[in-house]
């Protein structure tokens, strides 16, 4: 492969493509360019920072001929966030191209015929449609380049609210606002950053592993216009850090009058996530949401997809794919606090739910109580393990499998226990349509891929949710 000399450091690029991950791609002279924050159309001048054994990674110096797709972003933090990377993007051009992802994906990784990919769902909210937001407080600030070349004292370089800086876990956007959760956590985002200078509180160092607050939680219930506020801090040592607690516990409240749930959580581990032991809980200890009529208790660290807006239609369609008899049995792996297990119940005549995290079990369990459903069995159950077929071989086997695997796909032994299994329909439902595609190829064996469904759950990224159902190719097959 040839590459321009050293000294040829900027060079004319056209913008043809989106690829895995949102990455611009061009080509000039037989060789691949990556360039972040390009638009499909554009023409520009670009920078060469660095060449790759495949690719050489640019960055735009000036636009000479905008896309007619590109749009002024909204958010004043793009570019430097890491979040809503297509908000320079028309809406229609971002659905468009998440559905030529998946056709990219089946097409490359899996190579196999693909019935149908519909076109993508369109998201009935472009912004504030987050149910949940996850800041992060930091004592190392990222500074923009123009902050930097100012060199002008910063007050506040020491404390961040806000996002981590992508790939840079040490370092915090301060951020007052976010587009994409709902309002209120703007005002409440703004508050806490304000009542923790005024008190001089300390945010954690990941360098120092000293410093009391850490994260702030925000979940939203769309369905009861309510509130849930979660503070993960290091153990209070300092007079300042109880002044801040007995603040967030006893007056913060009253500020925000649909706050349901105030919970602090201790965080004393070197690990970054927002998680920690319940420290007091002020009000209810979940709030409440509705998918197709379902009622389910959310509680403060159980996973619930963070579109409320377009949580129905995306279950719908994965029960439309589905087809579900009444007289049928169906599996329903990695199926959470049972999102789509307990509407599902309601076609059926018995389903199971399995489960690696014992804690969303527990929840799934309560919300089918909850919902007075008696047709639904939950089980925490590993099923990337290497002896899963001795626990799954215990259940009646299913006429329909639907799967909502991690980014990272199924385990290959699981992958193989289903082709064994052999029911009569998969529904696999998948947030990365790399690996789904991959997996989607292995069951080929034995299955066709009727067809695919995208659906946009995350306006301004490059995030799909792809279903994709598949049917049996020969009834001659047993197990």
């Amino acid at each position: 492969m040839r590459y321009p000399s050293n000294k040829q450091q900027l060079i004319e690029l056209t913008i043809e493509s989106i690829g895995f991950k949102g990455i611009s791609i061009a080509r000039n002279d037989g060789l691949v360019y990556f360039v972040k924050g390009g638009v499909p159309g554009d023409k520009m001048l670009a920078e060469i920072r660095r060449k790759r054994k495949r690719h050489i990674e640019a960055e735009i110096v000036e636009l000479i001929e905008p896309s007619a797709n590109r749009i002024e972003p909204k958010c004043k933090y793009f570019g430097a966030c890491g979040g809503c990377t297509w908000q320079n993007i028309s809406y229609g051009e971002q659905i468009r191209w998440k559905k030529q992802q998946v056709i990219d994906a089946f097409r490359r990784i899996g190579k196999i015929e693909v019935g149908e990919i519909i076109d993508t769902i369109p998201a009935p909210q472009l912004f504030n449609y987050r149910n949940k937001m996850d800041f992060s407080f930091g004592a190392s600030r990222w500074l923009s380049s123009e902050e930097i070349q100012k060199d002008e004292d910063i007050d506040t370089k020491n404390f961040a609210l806000g996002l981590h800086i992508p790939g840079r876990y040490d370092k915090i956007l301060d951020i007052d606002s976010c587009h994409i959760q709902a309002e209120e956590g703007n005002q409440v985002l703004r508050l806490f950053k304000q009542k923790a200078l005024e008190l001089n509180v300390a945010a954690y160092s990941e360098q120092t592993r000293k410093g009391f607050l850490r994260n702030l939680v925000l979940r939203f219930s769309r369905r009861d216009d309510e509130m849930m506020s979660i503070l993960v801090t290091n153990n209070p040592l300092l007079p300042e850090d109880d002044k801040f607690l007995n603040w967030y516990r006893y007056d913060f409240p009253s500020l925000f009058p649909n706050t349901a749930s105030i919970i602090n959580a201790i965080n004393a581990d070197t690990n970054p996530v927002s998680f920690g032991k319940i420290n007091f809980i002020e009000g209810k200890d979940f709030i409440n949401e509705e998918i197709l009529g379902i009622e389910y208790k959310i509680s403060p660290f159980s996973f619930f997809q963070t579109n409320s807006y377009q949580l129905d239609t995306f279950i719908g369609k994965i029960l439309e794919f589905a087809q579900l008899g009444t007289s049928e049995t169906i599996w329903d792996l990695y199926c959470g606090i049972g999102s789509i297990t307990l509407p599902a119940s309601h076609k059926c005549k018995q389903i199971f739910g399995f489960e690696l995290i014992e804690s969303s079990i527990e929840d799934a369990q309560i919300n089918a109580k909850l919902n007075n459903i008696e047709n639904v069995q939950f089980k925490a159950l590993d099923l990337h393990s290497k002896n899963i077929y001795l626990y799954l071989d215990k259940y009646e086997i299913p006429d329909t499998v639907i799967l909502d695997p991690p980014r990272n796909g199924m385990h290959q032994q699981l992958v193989q226990y289903i082709l064994d299994l052999y029911p009569k329909k998969i529904v696999y439902v998948s947030c990365n349509p790399t690996t789904q595609a991959r997996d989607c190829e292995l069951l080929s064996e034995k299955y066709n891929v009727i067809k695919i469904q995208p659906i946009d759950m995350f306006p301004h990224t490059y995030h799909i949710e792809s279903i994709a159902l598949l049917e049996r190719k020969h009834r001659e097959f047993t197990k």
